[in-house]
Protein backbone atom coordinates (compact mmCIF):
# COMPACT_ATOMS: atom_id res chain seq x y z
CA UNK A 1 0.00 0.00 0.00
CA UNK A 2 1.33 3.07 -0.63
CA UNK A 3 1.05 6.22 2.35
CA UNK A 4 0.75 9.71 1.86
CA UNK A 5 3.18 10.97 4.80
CA UNK A 6 1.60 13.06 7.69
CA UNK A 7 3.32 16.55 8.19
CA UNK A 8 4.61 15.15 11.25
CA UNK A 9 6.30 12.71 9.09
CA UNK A 10 7.59 14.89 7.02
CA UNK A 11 9.22 16.17 9.69
CA UNK A 12 10.99 13.39 10.53
CA UNK A 13 11.71 12.24 7.25
CA UNK A 14 13.19 15.87 6.42
CA UNK A 15 15.71 15.57 9.32
CA UNK A 16 16.45 11.95 8.22
CA UNK A 17 17.55 13.05 5.05
CA UNK A 18 19.31 16.25 6.17
CA UNK A 19 21.13 13.32 8.20
CA UNK A 20 21.96 11.51 5.69
CA UNK A 21 23.05 14.22 3.46
CA UNK A 22 25.27 15.55 5.90
CA UNK A 23 27.06 12.16 6.48
CA UNK A 24 28.06 12.38 2.21
CA UNK A 25 29.56 15.93 3.03
CA UNK A 26 31.42 14.38 5.74
CA UNK A 27 32.69 11.61 4.39
CA UNK A 28 34.10 13.02 1.07
CA UNK A 29 36.97 14.43 2.40
CA UNK A 30 38.09 10.73 3.32
CA UNK A 31 37.59 9.19 0.27
CA UNK A 32 41.49 8.75 -0.88
CA UNK A 33 43.23 6.11 -1.98
CA UNK A 34 44.49 4.06 1.10
CA UNK A 35 41.33 4.08 2.98
CA UNK A 36 40.01 0.82 3.44
CA UNK A 37 35.83 0.44 3.34
CA UNK A 38 36.07 -0.81 6.80
CA UNK A 39 37.00 2.52 7.76
CA UNK A 40 34.65 4.35 6.01
CA UNK A 41 31.77 2.58 7.15
CA UNK A 42 33.42 3.08 10.61
CA UNK A 43 33.21 7.16 10.18
CA UNK A 44 29.74 6.78 8.47
CA UNK A 45 28.31 4.89 11.24
CA UNK A 46 30.26 7.18 14.09
CA UNK A 47 28.53 10.23 12.49
CA UNK A 48 24.92 8.91 12.06
CA UNK A 49 24.96 8.07 15.62
CA UNK A 50 26.52 11.35 16.53
CA UNK A 51 22.98 12.67 14.80
CA UNK A 52 20.70 11.31 17.36
CA UNK A 53 20.06 8.51 14.22
CA UNK A 54 21.00 5.00 13.69
CA UNK A 55 22.31 3.20 10.31
CA UNK A 56 19.36 1.44 8.51
CA UNK A 57 21.28 -0.69 6.83
CA UNK A 58 22.64 -2.62 9.72
CA UNK A 59 21.51 -5.89 10.05
CA UNK A 60 18.83 -4.96 7.41
CA UNK A 61 18.01 -8.19 6.48
CA UNK A 62 20.72 -9.56 7.64
CA UNK A 63 23.09 -7.20 5.73
CA UNK A 64 26.60 -6.66 7.92
CA UNK A 65 27.53 -3.35 7.50
CA UNK A 66 26.37 0.20 8.38
CA UNK A 67 26.31 1.60 5.14
CA UNK A 68 26.96 -0.35 1.61
CA UNK A 69 30.44 0.92 -0.29
CA UNK A 70 30.52 -0.33 -3.17
CA UNK A 71 33.50 0.21 -5.92
CA UNK A 72 34.01 -0.06 -9.51
CA UNK A 73 31.91 -2.83 -11.44
CA UNK A 74 30.30 -3.30 -7.86
CA UNK A 75 26.57 -2.04 -8.78
CA UNK A 76 24.90 -1.78 -4.93
CA UNK A 77 24.97 -3.68 -1.50
CA UNK A 78 29.04 -4.03 -1.26
CA UNK A 79 29.55 -4.94 2.23
CA UNK A 80 32.60 -2.81 3.93
CA UNK A 81 36.18 -4.97 4.43
CA UNK A 82 40.28 -4.56 4.84
CA UNK A 83 39.55 -3.40 0.79
CA UNK A 84 41.55 -0.15 0.10
CA UNK A 85 40.88 2.86 -1.94
CA UNK A 86 42.83 2.79 -5.07
CA UNK A 87 43.48 5.74 -7.04
CA UNK A 88 41.09 5.50 -10.41
CA UNK A 89 38.36 3.66 -8.54
CA UNK A 90 34.93 4.83 -8.29
CA UNK A 91 33.37 4.50 -4.53
CA UNK A 92 29.24 4.48 -4.45
CA UNK A 93 28.48 5.22 -0.57
CA UNK A 94 24.73 4.15 -0.17
CA UNK A 95 23.74 5.33 2.82
CA UNK A 96 20.67 5.13 5.11
CA UNK A 97 19.81 6.86 8.60
CA UNK A 98 16.81 6.19 10.52
CA UNK A 99 15.36 8.87 12.94
CA UNK A 100 12.96 8.58 15.97
CA UNK A 101 11.13 5.92 13.14
CA UNK A 102 11.69 7.29 9.96
CA UNK A 103 14.65 6.69 7.07
CA UNK A 104 16.38 8.97 4.89
CA UNK A 105 17.95 6.90 1.79
CA UNK A 106 20.62 8.26 -0.50
CA UNK A 107 23.55 7.00 -2.84
CA UNK A 108 26.30 8.58 -4.61
CA UNK A 109 28.84 7.81 -6.55
CA UNK A 110 32.13 9.36 -6.15
CA UNK A 111 35.72 9.65 -8.32
CA UNK A 112 38.82 8.32 -6.18
CA UNK A 113 42.23 10.56 -7.46
CA UNK A 114 42.82 10.72 -10.58
CA UNK A 115 39.77 8.72 -13.08
CA UNK A 116 39.71 7.78 -16.64
CA UNK A 117 37.84 9.87 -18.58
CA UNK A 118 34.99 6.65 -19.33
CA UNK A 119 34.47 6.81 -15.76
CA UNK A 120 34.16 10.41 -15.31
CA UNK A 121 31.63 10.07 -18.41
CA UNK A 122 29.32 7.22 -16.26
CA UNK A 123 29.65 9.94 -13.44
CA UNK A 124 28.28 13.17 -15.02
CA UNK A 125 25.58 11.36 -17.13
CA UNK A 126 24.12 8.61 -14.34
CA UNK A 127 23.95 11.84 -12.26
CA UNK A 128 22.04 13.79 -14.81
CA UNK A 129 19.80 10.46 -15.52
CA UNK A 130 19.09 11.35 -11.49
CA UNK A 131 18.19 14.79 -12.47
CA UNK A 132 16.24 13.96 -15.56
CA UNK A 133 14.08 11.49 -13.76
CA UNK A 134 13.11 13.91 -10.90
CA UNK A 135 12.24 16.60 -13.43
CA UNK A 136 9.18 15.07 -14.53
CA UNK A 137 7.73 14.71 -10.58
CA UNK A 138 4.71 16.08 -9.44
CA UNK A 139 1.20 15.79 -8.09
CA UNK A 140 -0.26 13.42 -10.85
CA UNK A 141 2.20 12.64 -12.68
CA UNK A 142 3.07 8.60 -12.77
CA UNK A 143 5.75 5.89 -11.70
CA UNK A 144 6.45 5.21 -15.32
CA UNK A 145 6.79 8.90 -16.36
CA UNK A 146 9.77 8.66 -13.62
CA UNK A 147 11.15 5.37 -15.49
CA UNK A 148 10.86 6.64 -19.21
CA UNK A 149 12.98 10.02 -18.20
CA UNK A 150 15.96 8.01 -16.63
CA UNK A 151 15.56 4.96 -19.76
CA UNK A 152 15.69 7.73 -22.43
CA UNK A 153 18.22 9.57 -20.65
CA UNK A 154 20.63 6.63 -20.40
CA UNK A 155 20.21 4.75 -23.80
CA UNK A 156 21.05 8.30 -25.26
CA UNK A 157 24.23 8.47 -23.51
CA UNK A 158 24.69 4.40 -24.77
CA UNK A 159 24.76 3.21 -20.63
CA UNK A 160 23.43 0.22 -19.62
CA UNK A 161 20.18 0.23 -17.09
CA UNK A 162 20.13 -2.30 -14.44
CA UNK A 163 16.51 -3.84 -14.23
CA UNK A 164 16.86 -5.93 -11.43
CA UNK A 165 16.96 -2.97 -8.49
CA UNK A 166 14.64 0.02 -8.53
CA UNK A 167 13.88 2.75 -6.18
CA UNK A 168 11.28 2.86 -3.91
CA UNK A 169 8.69 4.27 -1.64
CA UNK A 170 10.43 5.22 1.87
CA UNK A 171 8.73 6.03 5.53
CA UNK A 172 8.75 3.56 8.82
CA UNK A 173 10.31 0.90 6.69
CA UNK A 174 13.43 1.76 4.47
CA UNK A 175 12.03 -0.03 1.37
CA UNK A 176 7.71 0.91 0.85
CA UNK A 177 5.66 0.78 -2.16
CA UNK A 178 5.95 1.72 -4.84
CA UNK A 179 8.53 0.57 -6.49
CA UNK A 180 10.30 2.91 -8.98
CA UNK A 181 11.97 1.63 -11.78
CA UNK A 182 14.89 3.06 -13.80
CA UNK A 183 12.95 2.12 -17.18
CA UNK A 184 9.44 2.21 -18.61
CA UNK A 185 6.73 3.98 -20.19
CA UNK A 186 4.76 7.65 -19.69
CA UNK A 187 1.54 7.30 -18.15
CA UNK A 188 1.71 3.83 -16.76
CA UNK A 189 2.30 2.47 -13.33
CA UNK A 190 0.98 4.56 -9.64
CA UNK A 191 0.12 7.79 -9.92
CA UNK A 192 2.08 10.32 -7.68
CA UNK A 193 -0.09 11.94 -5.14
CA UNK A 194 1.28 14.75 -2.55
CA UNK A 195 2.90 13.46 0.50
CA UNK A 196 3.99 10.36 -1.26
CA UNK A 197 7.66 10.29 -0.31
CA UNK A 198 10.03 7.85 -3.08
CA UNK A 199 13.42 7.06 -3.81
CA UNK A 200 14.65 7.85 -6.95
CA UNK A 201 17.90 6.11 -7.72
CA UNK A 202 19.45 5.11 -11.01
CA UNK A 203 22.26 2.55 -11.44
CA UNK A 204 23.30 2.54 -15.18
CA UNK A 205 26.57 0.76 -16.56
CA UNK A 206 29.38 1.48 -19.15
CA UNK A 207 28.84 -1.55 -20.18
CA UNK A 208 26.33 -4.43 -20.42
CA UNK A 209 23.06 -3.81 -18.44
CA UNK A 210 23.18 -7.39 -17.24
CA UNK A 211 24.49 -8.25 -13.67
CA UNK A 212 24.72 -11.31 -11.15
CA UNK A 213 24.84 -11.95 -7.41
CA UNK A 214 28.62 -12.65 -5.75
CA UNK A 215 28.78 -15.59 -3.07
CA UNK A 216 28.65 -13.15 -0.54
CA UNK A 217 24.77 -12.94 -1.15
CA UNK A 218 24.71 -9.10 -1.03
CA UNK A 219 27.27 -7.68 -3.33
CA UNK A 220 25.21 -7.05 -7.16
CA UNK A 221 28.42 -6.85 -9.97
CA UNK A 222 28.38 -6.45 -13.95
CA UNK A 223 28.37 -9.48 -15.82
CA UNK A 224 31.20 -7.42 -18.14
CA UNK A 225 33.17 -6.16 -15.39
CA UNK A 226 32.49 -2.26 -16.54
CA UNK A 227 31.97 0.29 -13.86
CA UNK A 228 28.90 1.12 -12.52
CA UNK A 229 27.24 4.44 -11.18
CA UNK A 230 24.52 4.75 -8.72
CA UNK A 231 23.12 8.18 -7.98
CA UNK A 232 19.69 8.34 -5.03
CA UNK A 233 17.82 11.11 -3.41
CA UNK A 234 14.85 10.54 -0.75
CA UNK A 235 12.06 13.21 -2.14
CA UNK A 236 8.69 14.26 -1.23
CA UNK A 237 6.00 14.74 -3.80
CA UNK A 238 4.32 17.99 -3.97
CA UNK A 239 1.31 19.50 -5.66
CA UNK A 240 3.44 21.09 -8.33
CA UNK A 241 6.86 19.29 -8.42
CA UNK A 242 9.18 17.85 -5.29
CA UNK A 243 11.27 18.42 -2.52
CA UNK A 244 14.76 16.65 -1.96
CA UNK A 245 14.58 15.82 1.86
CA UNK A 246 18.39 14.12 1.12
CA UNK A 247 20.25 17.23 0.01
CA UNK A 248 24.12 17.16 -0.12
Amino acid sequence: MISIKSPREIELMRIAGEIVGDTHKYLIPYLKPGISTQEIDNLARDYIISRGATPSCYHYEGYPANICISINEEVVHGIASKRKLKDGDIVTLDICACYKGYHGDSAWSYPVGNISEEKKYLLEHTEQALYQGLRVVKEGAHVGDIGEAVETYALEHQLGVVKELVGHGVGSQLHEDPEVPNYGKKGTGPVLKAGMVIAVEPMLNLGTADVYLLDDDWTVVTADGEPSAHFEHTILVTKDGYTILTKR
